[in-house]
């Protein structure tokens, strides 16, 4: 079928826009003949049946109401969430002894492949840091503005546990804050029986962890932004989690209590290839990413229907041979889609719309890829990039925007746990050329008081000067 894109959907048009949907459609109606719209070809040669934004609603009531529980009861209601959900009894902060004893569970080679991820993610976020530095400038002689850059004090790091231990997203979180150069580092993740995972353990020990609390969901995040059993309240949270631990990690940064990395939802990936490209590759890479959950999108851009038509028969016999075949093959016959434009200008665009967590290319010409694509979390470029590659150990952070947010942000890295603080020094001689243009502009703005304290000023600093405007002369107390 062949469909004309319509309306283009942004991080406005989201869940977690404080508009409600009606109100946006009565004056998208009204003045949809004035708002510019992307119109792209596309034809789909297989179609999404469904969206993950469907449940959401009841995990945020839910999560809403165990924040309110543990905001009421404090420490005593996580024990007894974790009592709950975990079948947790023990104590949640990590001793030192049984930190060794886990690590030292760990096989040599499983400690060197964490090594490697963790010295490519270090590095990559060592240089990221680099990247961004204090400065100061003049640009008027006598005011000088400068940049200090301000690591966070403490950062919560959420590993998940579920089906998978995952030990590389505790190098991605916990690694980068402390290259950042956070001083605490806090890091939870749910307990697989007696304790956490050993390898992810290691991992988080490896990469700096300062506290690590054996605890999981909606519990972990509270007990990190609160500040609970540590006492040291998070000024940031982040990591991946299921749709509970977004919606707490949503609700607190709308509270104001923390900020988060970015707004979460189910893990998205996208191939775009050409006539160029080898079927199987597309096919493995896009089942590999299915894994992930039932509801995790995949999605295939390409110029070639010819291709499109190989990987939509390879892809349900690669599902097959999976070891949980009904994963992969549910995200991919609810949520996974072929899209077919007829030039790459068009297809590009298509990507963009869609702007995927993860965007593999394989297509020629990547050079004009990475400077074509602009809404991405990633970007994974050549048939030899996969998206593992990133997930494990490549270096770049594989804590990626979702849910469109690449629209308006990247993922995690280290300026996520970094304040970016400007400050002045304006000399006196210097309020006579700033200080009558913040007065006039301060009453163009009707705000007096602001325009009597630079007025103060020239007053004070040139008590003999005339001004073509007129400067308040404050009465004698």
């Amino acid at each position: 079928m062949r469909v004309i894109s319509h309306f283009r959907k942004t991080p406005f048009y989201s869940n977690h826009n404080f508009l409600h949907k009606k109100y946006f459609m009565k004056y998208f109606m009204r003045y949809k003949n004035q708002i510019p719209v992307r119109r792209i070809t596309m034809e789909w040669l297989k179609k999404a049946v469904k969206t993950t934004e469907a449940n959401s609603q009841e995990a945020r009531e839910t999560v809403a109401s165990m924040l309110q529980e543990i905001r009421a009861g404090g420490e005593p209601a996580v024990r007894e969430l974790a009592r709950k959900f975990d079948k947790w009894n023990a104590d949640f902060i990590l001793s030192p002894e049984k930190r060794q004893r886990l690590i030292d569970s760990v096989p040599e080679s499983v400690k060197r492949d964490i090594q490697f991820a963790h010295k490519q993610v270090s590095g990559f976020a060592k240089a990221q840091r680099e990247s961004l530095h204090d400065f100061e400038t003049e640009v008027t002689p006598g005011i000088v503005l400068g940049q200090k850059v301000i690591p966070m004090d403490v950062a919560g790091c959420y590993v998940p546990g579920g089906r998978f231990a995952h030990a590389c997203s505790a190098i991605m979180s916990v690694a980068t804050a402390k290259a950042a150069g956070v001083s605490t580092v806090i890091v939870a993740s749910p307990p697989r029986g007696e304790s956490i995972d050993p390898a992810v353990c290691y991992a988080m020990d490896l990469a700096g962890a300062d506290i690590i609390l054996e605890m999981g969901g909606v519990q972990a995040i509270a007990t990190m932004a609160y500040g609970l059993f540590t006492g040291k309240p998070a000024n940031i949270i982040v990591g991946p989690g299921n749709a509970y631990v977004a919606e707490a990690k949503a609700l607190l940064c709308g509270s104001g209590q923390c900020g988060i990395d970015v707004f979460a939802g189910p893990t998205e990936s996208a191939v775009i290839a050409d006539d160029s490209a080898d079927p199987m590759t597309v096919a493995v890479d896009l089942v590999s990413q299915a894994e992930h959950g039932y509801n995790s999108p995949v999605w295939l851009f390409t110029t070639s229907k010819e291709l499109g038509e190989e990987v939509l028969r390879l892809i349900p016999k690669l599902c097959a041979d999976m070891p949980n075949p009904d994963v992969p093959l549910t995200a991919w016959n609810d949520y996974g889609e072929i899209i077919y434009c007829p030039d790459r200008e068009e297809l590009a665009k298509a990507s963009d719309q869609y702007a995927a967590e993860h965007v593999q290319v394989i297509a020629r010409d990547t050079d004009w890829w990475l400077s074509r694509l602009t809404s991405y979390g990633s970007l994974f470029l050549g048939e030899g990039s996969t998206v593992p590659h990133g997930d494990k150990c490549s270096g770049t952070n594989h804590i990626l925007p979702t849910k469109k947010a690449a629209h308006y942000s990247g993922g995690l890295n280290v300026h996520k746990f970094l304040k970016i603080c400007t400050y002045q020094h304006i000399d006196a001689a210097a309020n006579s050329i700033i200080g009558p243009v913040a007065s006039r502009l301060s009453r163009v703005e009707g705000m007096e008081g602001h325009a009597r304290a630079c007025d103060w000023r020239l007053r004070k600093f040139f008590p003999e000067q005339e001004w073509d405007f007129t400067v308040y002369q404050h009465p004698k107390y």
